[in-house]
């Protein structure tokens, strides 16, 4: 309609008559007021037909959306300021995913979040040995070492989560890192993979099934959490856009391809409701 004039052509009524409306009705094919209201009618079917398929639309949607119970968990790994950019060991893009964690962390009853907390004197840390640089690796008596910045330290401003992290009903921080000689990515198991940090009891205490992760950094902390919530008899997804990876020499892709085979769902924040 130009210039708020209806103008439909040949619009054929169920009566089987041919109609033309303009913004006035033309001689003596002027339609009568029940002609009006049948044509009024069907219009007003239509437009409720429209709607009932769009609510359909949306329910399918909505029907394949996840709804967190109180037998899911999300994990949260490592949001920590030493991790964010300008921190010791800062992950790219890290402090990008503190928004969307607060969205997805809205939707669960039951989180917890995990902090690295490491000894000052730390075995990962490269400056505990002599001659060696960030990244390079070492053998100890648990295997390979990856050894890094001096990072999360415990009582430090670099160890304390990040400040815009807003999950006041999280109920529980797990430490890691803490004992000297061993490090720990995992949320469930140190490095020597016998020290186990007590989430899978307190989840199992819980009945809690299912976890979701999230956090820095994809390759390290996250996967490692994830690949042992599998091994703990858990469920496990994890969120990829709601975490960063450190990727050293394709580890991002190495961490993903063991999480598949684990069972480890990938998933995006728009998959929750």
């Amino acid at each position: 309609a130009e210039g708020g004039v209806l103008d439909f052509s040949a619009v054929e009524s169920d009566a089987g008559a041919t109609v033309s409306i303009t913004g006035s009705l033309r001689g003596e094919e002027k339609m009568n007021s029940f002609d009006r209201r049948r044509f009024l009618t069907a219009a007003g079917v239509g437009v409720i037909a429209a709607a009932s398929s769009f609510t359909v639309l949306r329910d399918v949607l909505a029907a394949g959306k996840i709804k967190p119970t109180d037998a899911d968990a999300l994990l949260v790994i490592d949001v920590q300021n030493c991790f964010i950019p300008g921190g010791s060991l800062a992950v790219k893009e890290g402090d990008l995913i503190v928004p969307l964690i607060n969205r997805i962390a809205k939707s669960f009853s039951n989180v917890v979040l995990t902090q690295d907390w490491h000894t000052a004197d730390h075995v990962s840390f490269a400056s505990q040995h002599p001659g060696k640089k960030p990244f390079e690796t070492i053998k100890l008596d648990y295997g390979t070492q990856v050894l890094w910045p001096d990072h999360c330290v415990q009582g430090t401003e670099g160890a304390q989560i990040h400040s815009g992290i807003d999950i006041p009903q999280a109920q529980v921080v797990i430490r890691k890192g803490y004992h000297r000689d061993v490090d720990s990515y995992s949320a469930f198991l140190e490095a020597d993979r016998k020290t186990e940090t007590g989430l899978a009891g307190y989840l199992k205490g819980r009945k809690i099934k299912q976890v979701f992760v999230c956090g820095l950094a994809t390759d390290y902390c996250v996967a490692w959490s994830a690949l042992d919530a599998r091994k703990f008899g858990f469920q496990a997804s994890v969120i990829e856009d709601a975490c960063r990876g450190i990727d050293i020499n394709g580890s991002v892709a190495a961490a993903w391809k063991d999480m598949t085979a684990a069972g480890v769902k990938q998933i995006q924040s728009s998959d929750f409701a």
